[in-house]
C-alpha cells in the first residue's frame, strides 16, 4: 500500500500541516511511518480528516470528534449525537433565516423611522424574548467578559 507523505495529505485534504501535526498530537489521526523527518499517511487519513473537518463545521469540539473514532481509527458515529445536531443546526437555520428577514425589512422599511414601524417593533419584541428564552435556558445572565476573572 502505498504511503502519502505529508504534502500529499496536506494538498488532498486542504488541512495545513500545522493543524495535521496538531491532530496527530491529539491523537485524531496517526501517522504509519516517516521518511526521513517528513510523516507519512495511510490513504485513508484524507477521508478521516474530511470526518473531522465536517465535525467541526457542526459544532463538534474535538475532543468529540476524537471519542467518534474507534482504536483502529475508524469512525463509531453516535446517530443520536448526530440527530441532536442536526436539529440544532436546523433550529439555527429557522433563526438566521428569520434575522435575514428581518434585516431586510428594516433595510427596505418605508416608515420614516424604524422605532415608528410597528412590525418593526413586533420583530424587536420577538428578538428580546427570544434572548430571554437563550438566557433562562443557558442558566441565567453572563457577565461581560471583561469583567469576568
Amino acid at each position: 500500500m502505498k504511503l502519502l507523505d505529508i504534502a500529499e495529505v496536506v494538498e488532498a485534504s486542504g488541512v495545513p500541516a500545522s493543524t495535521l501535526r496538531y491532530y496527530e498530537e491529539q491523537g485524531l489521526v496517526l501517522s504509519a511511518a516517516r521518511h526521513g523527518l517528513r510523516r507519512q499517511y495511510l490513504p485513508g487519513v484524507v477521508l478521516q480528516l474530511g470526518l473531522i473537518n465536517m465535525g467541526k463545521a457542526a459544532g463538534f469540539s474535538l475532543a468529540e470528534i476524537g471519542a467518534m473514532f474507534g482504536g483502529d481509527g475508524r469512525p463509531e458515529l453516535p446517530r443520536d449525537d448526530l440527530h441532536r445536531r442536526a436539529d440544532a443546526l436546523q433550529a439555527q437555520v429557522r433563526q438566521l433565516e428569520a434575522l435575514a428577514d428581518a434585516l431586510r425589512h428594516v433595510a427596505d422599511c418605508p416608515a420614516p423611522s424604524h422605532l415608528e414601524c410597528p412590525k418593526f417593533q413586533r420583530l424587536m419584541r420577538v428578538s428580546t424574548e427570544a434572548a430571554r428564552r437563550r438566557t433562562k435556558r443557558n442558566g441565567g445572565p453572563k457577565a461581560p467578559a471583561s469583567s469576568r476573572t
